[in-house]
């Protein structure tokens, strides 16, 4: 395969796609999050994620599984939990069975933010798509999108 290949060329111009299609439904639920509840994309994520935590067995996630989940490094996740605990959302505390583990979890007021922002997070989410739908590029990928659905619980 050449760098002028037809089959190169058009998973380039699908990844270019689907990379327009993400970047235009973050940007759109982020200014969406960010003047009704003072939360970013990311803090979202987390809280969503944190929020889904059991006390069962393998119910608290470690630091690595929330990164993995918000896809960020785990350092940049470690910040986003301590910004996150400095607005009271967020709070962390020792593993009761082994003293190494940290478990971060959302507090009352993270709960309640987190009810609060879900309907515009869907709101925006749906928008971003309606419009992205009308562009004959992203349609498609729209479709499969919409189509998806949620992986069944562990």
């Amino acid at each position: 395969m050449t760098a002028t290949d037809p089959a190169l060329t058009a998973l380039a111009q699908g990844w270019c796609a689907l990379s327009l299609l993400h970047g235009r439904i973050e940007v759109h639920i982020e200014r969406a999050l960010q003047a009704r509840h003072d939360l970013s994309v990311r803090e979202y994520s987390l809280l969503d994620v944190l929020s889904r935590q059991h006390d069962d067995e393998g119910g608290h996630l470690q630091m690595k599984q929330v990164a993995d989940a918000v896809v960020l490094s785990q350092s940049a996740t470690t910040r986003l939990v301590t910004r996150l605990e400095d607005r009271g959302l967020l709070e962390r505390y020792l593993c009761p069975t082994d003293r190494r583990g940290i478990y971060t979890n959302v507090t009352e007021a993270g709960l309640k933010l987190l009810d609060e922002a879900r309907p515009t997070n869907d709101g925006a989410l749906r928008e971003a798509l309606d419009e992205a739908a009308k562009n004959p590029e992203l349609a498609p990928l729209v479709r499969v999108v919409e189509s998806l659905k949620a992986p069944a619980a562990a």
